[in-house]
Protein backbone atom coordinates (compact mmCIF):
# COMPACT_ATOMS: atom_id res chain seq x y z
CA UNK A 1 0.00 0.00 0.00
CA UNK A 2 1.51 3.42 -1.02
CA UNK A 3 1.54 6.65 0.65
CA UNK A 4 -1.10 8.08 -1.51
CA UNK A 5 -3.51 5.07 -0.88
CA UNK A 6 -5.19 6.57 2.16
CA UNK A 7 -5.88 9.96 0.16
CA UNK A 8 -7.98 8.38 -2.62
CA UNK A 9 -9.56 6.07 -0.02
CA UNK A 10 -10.33 9.09 1.22
CA UNK A 11 -11.32 10.91 -1.51
CA UNK A 12 -13.60 8.26 -2.40
CA UNK A 13 -15.32 8.48 1.21
CA UNK A 14 -15.28 12.55 0.77
CA UNK A 15 -17.08 12.07 -2.93
CA UNK A 16 -20.08 9.67 -1.44
CA UNK A 17 -20.48 12.07 1.78
CA UNK A 18 -21.30 14.96 -0.71
CA UNK A 19 -23.28 12.60 -2.55
CA UNK A 20 -25.43 11.67 0.18
CA UNK A 21 -25.39 15.11 2.23
CA UNK A 22 -25.36 17.82 -0.43
CA UNK A 23 -24.88 16.87 -3.90
CA UNK A 24 -28.45 18.94 -5.43
CA UNK A 25 -29.20 22.83 -4.30
CA UNK A 26 -33.06 23.67 -3.38
CA UNK A 27 -33.76 26.29 -6.33
CA UNK A 28 -33.84 30.10 -5.23
CA UNK A 29 -32.00 29.40 -1.73
CA UNK A 30 -28.55 27.94 -0.44
CA UNK A 31 -29.27 25.34 0.77
CA UNK A 32 -28.04 21.96 -0.34
CA UNK A 33 -29.69 18.31 0.09
CA UNK A 34 -28.01 15.12 -0.36
CA UNK A 35 -29.72 11.42 -1.09
CA UNK A 36 -29.50 11.09 2.33
CA UNK A 37 -32.30 14.36 3.07
CA UNK A 38 -34.28 12.57 -0.26
CA UNK A 39 -34.86 8.95 0.85
CA UNK A 40 -35.25 9.90 4.41
CA UNK A 41 -38.48 10.91 3.19
CA UNK A 42 -39.97 7.65 3.46
CA UNK A 43 -40.85 7.20 7.08
CA UNK A 44 -38.24 4.50 8.66
CA UNK A 45 -37.14 2.76 5.61
CA UNK A 46 -35.63 5.80 3.77
CA UNK A 47 -33.36 6.36 6.77
CA UNK A 48 -32.51 3.25 7.50
CA UNK A 49 -31.55 2.49 3.78
CA UNK A 50 -29.44 5.79 4.21
CA UNK A 51 -27.32 3.96 6.69
CA UNK A 52 -25.80 1.68 4.13
CA UNK A 53 -23.45 4.61 2.82
CA UNK A 54 -23.06 5.77 6.25
CA UNK A 55 -21.85 2.18 7.20
CA UNK A 56 -19.60 2.30 4.12
CA UNK A 57 -17.75 5.29 5.57
CA UNK A 58 -17.26 3.64 8.74
CA UNK A 59 -15.78 0.83 7.86
CA UNK A 60 -13.36 2.26 5.63
CA UNK A 61 -12.12 3.99 8.30
CA UNK A 62 -11.79 1.11 10.15
CA UNK A 63 -9.58 -0.11 7.49
CA UNK A 64 -7.48 2.59 7.14
CA UNK A 65 -6.47 2.41 11.04
CA UNK A 66 -8.51 4.69 12.39
CA UNK A 67 -8.30 4.66 16.25
CA UNK A 68 -11.20 2.96 18.15
CA UNK A 69 -12.06 6.64 19.71
CA UNK A 70 -12.58 7.99 16.20
CA UNK A 71 -14.69 5.00 15.14
CA UNK A 72 -16.69 5.64 18.33
CA UNK A 73 -17.46 9.27 17.24
CA UNK A 74 -18.36 8.59 13.54
CA UNK A 75 -20.61 5.75 14.76
CA UNK A 76 -22.27 8.13 16.79
CA UNK A 77 -22.74 10.81 14.21
CA UNK A 78 -24.45 8.27 12.20
CA UNK A 79 -26.85 7.44 15.01
CA UNK A 80 -27.14 10.85 15.78
CA UNK A 81 -28.36 11.43 12.10
CA UNK A 82 -30.66 8.01 12.18
CA UNK A 83 -32.72 9.18 14.88
CA UNK A 84 -33.22 12.74 14.07
CA UNK A 85 -34.29 11.27 10.37
CA UNK A 86 -36.73 8.77 12.34
CA UNK A 87 -38.87 12.15 13.45
CA UNK A 88 -41.50 12.17 10.98
CA UNK A 89 -41.39 15.87 9.03
CA UNK A 90 -39.53 17.27 11.84
CA UNK A 91 -36.31 14.75 11.66
CA UNK A 92 -36.69 15.66 7.48
CA UNK A 93 -36.15 18.98 8.53
CA UNK A 94 -33.32 18.72 11.16
CA UNK A 95 -31.97 16.18 8.89
CA UNK A 96 -30.62 18.52 6.42
CA UNK A 97 -28.86 20.40 8.71
CA UNK A 98 -27.13 17.87 10.35
CA UNK A 99 -25.36 16.11 7.59
CA UNK A 100 -23.40 13.41 9.46
CA UNK A 101 -21.44 11.67 6.27
CA UNK A 102 -19.73 15.12 5.91
CA UNK A 103 -18.92 15.33 9.10
CA UNK A 104 -17.39 11.80 9.32
CA UNK A 105 -15.83 12.88 6.32
CA UNK A 106 -14.04 15.96 7.96
CA UNK A 107 -12.89 13.75 10.57
CA UNK A 108 -11.35 11.40 8.99
CA UNK A 109 -9.25 13.73 6.83
CA UNK A 110 -8.14 15.70 9.86
CA UNK A 111 -6.81 12.09 11.18
CA UNK A 112 -5.25 10.74 7.87
CA UNK A 113 -3.55 14.06 7.35
CA UNK A 114 -2.28 14.11 10.78
CA UNK A 115 -1.20 10.57 10.57
CA UNK A 116 0.97 11.21 7.22
CA UNK A 117 2.26 14.95 8.02
CA UNK A 118 5.79 15.04 7.00
CA UNK A 119 8.02 16.43 9.99
CA UNK A 120 8.68 19.60 9.81
CA UNK A 121 5.30 20.81 8.13
CA UNK A 122 3.39 23.30 9.59
CA UNK A 123 4.08 25.99 12.00
CA UNK A 124 7.32 26.23 14.27
CA UNK A 125 6.60 25.45 17.79
CA UNK A 126 8.27 27.05 20.65
CA UNK A 127 10.92 24.58 22.75
CA UNK A 128 9.87 23.34 25.85
CA UNK A 129 11.00 24.89 28.75
CA UNK A 130 13.80 21.68 29.47
CA UNK A 131 14.89 21.67 25.73
CA UNK A 132 15.25 25.54 25.56
CA UNK A 133 18.12 25.22 28.51
CA UNK A 134 19.95 22.65 27.02
CA UNK A 135 20.62 24.62 23.89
Amino acid sequence: MSAHDPFRRLARVERVARTMDRAFRVPLTGIRIGWDSIIGVVPGIGDTLALAPALWILNEARDMGAPKPLLAQMAGNIGVDWVIGLLPLIGDILDVGYKSNLRNAALLRAWVEERHRVPGDGAPRPAAYGEAMAL
